[in-house]
């Protein structure tokens, strides 16, 4: 009997550790995005879902629409459901920072992607494109496009991001470099078509010989392409963009948009619940930092062919 009772335990002894890493890896994932309406944070969310699911988690995805007030209530919700893990493209680099701070109270380790906030030591990873790399990129490519001289307009994204100034201030390193380059108006477009769309309306009237328009992404530059359209000025108008949406890659292949510069989104969302899944189970995303950059791609006539799916260009 001693015998037969020791086999017994040692059997049990083996199972039971896959049951218990079972249980231990399953559990809701809450990923929440920005706005889904755009192209670019519908493929974060549904990269993410996909992965989260791929290993054995249940996935939500739901949008603040850069609304801090939104956001902390969504985050209230993941803490409700018990949420093994949140996947958070931040509202405001400044005013996320609460929301983010109650997540980790109670315990859920917060993945940020797509955008930072103001504070080191919340999040277990910070994950977002190399904006200064790929705004040099663009820039350069913007130039090659324009000329060195002439007088352009800017389109900023929405000031309570951090990649906005950074990709504004990538432009101006570069194009500074060119002083025959005039920036004639600055507009604030909030990463949004339809703003992009008016206020370049606005800065056409004030400045109808400009040569250029530079994007801070790819909805505002599709919006400036309306309005140069509507005003019979795109054929002496070059635009470029950030973001390497659909919409945009039609554009390039069109020859209404110059470039667009790619970010990793795809890449970098999947990353994201990776690493959640890694601190879930072992306490660490396995990453060397808490703050990673993914380098960002040029599309542009000459490789648009290698586009192969939303934000995947093929190298």
């Amino acid at each position: 009997m001693f015998k037969k009772g020791m086999r017994i335990l040692l059997a049990a002894a083996a199972v039971a550790p896959i049951f218990v890493t079972s249980a231990w890896a399953a559990g809701q994932m809450t990923i929440i995005v920005n706005d889904p309406s755009n192209p670019y944070w519908l493929t974060e969310g549904n990269v993410a879902k996909a992965t989260a699911e791929k290993l054995g988690y249940t996935a939500s995805v739901s949008a603040h629409k850069g609304d801090t007030n939104t956001e902390s209530n969504l985050i209230d919700t993941a803490i409700t459901n018990k949420s093994v893990a949140i996947i958070l493209d931040p509202a405001n680099a400044d005013g996320s920072i609460g929301a983010v701070k109650k997540a980790v109270a109670a315990g859920i380790p917060v993945i940020l992607v797509n955008a930072e906030i103001n504070q080191e030591g919340l999040a277990k990873a910070q994950l977002v494109s190399n904006n200064a790399q790929g705004a040099a990129l663009g820039a350069q490519q913007w130039v090659e496009a324009v000329g060195d001289k002439g007088k352009y307009a800017e389109l900023f994204g929405a000031p309570s991001d951090n990649n906005a100034a950074t990709r504004s201030n990538g432009y101006e390193t570069v194009l500074t470099q060119y002083p025959d380059l005039q920036k004639v108006a600055k507009e604030v477009a909030n990463w949004d078509r339809t703003q992009g769309h008016n206020k370049m309306q606005s800065m056409l009237q004030a400045n109808p010989d400009i040569t250029g328009v530079i994007s801070g992404n790819d909805e505002m530059a599709l919006g400036a392409i309306a309005a140069l359209k509507e005003a019979g000025k795109l054929a002496n108008v070059k635009v470029g963009g950030f973001d390497g949406s659909p919409d945009a890659v039609a554009a390039i292949k069109a020859g209404e948009l110059q470039y667009t510069v790619l970010q990793p989104v795809a890449v970098f969302s999947a990353e994201a619940v990776k690493q959640a899944d890694s601190v879930i189970k072992t306490g660490s995303t396995g990453a060397k930092s808490e703050k990673q950059l993914f380098d960002c791609l040029l599309i542009t006539k000459d490789n648009v062919d290698k586009y192969t799916g939303p934000f995947v260009l093929e190298q």
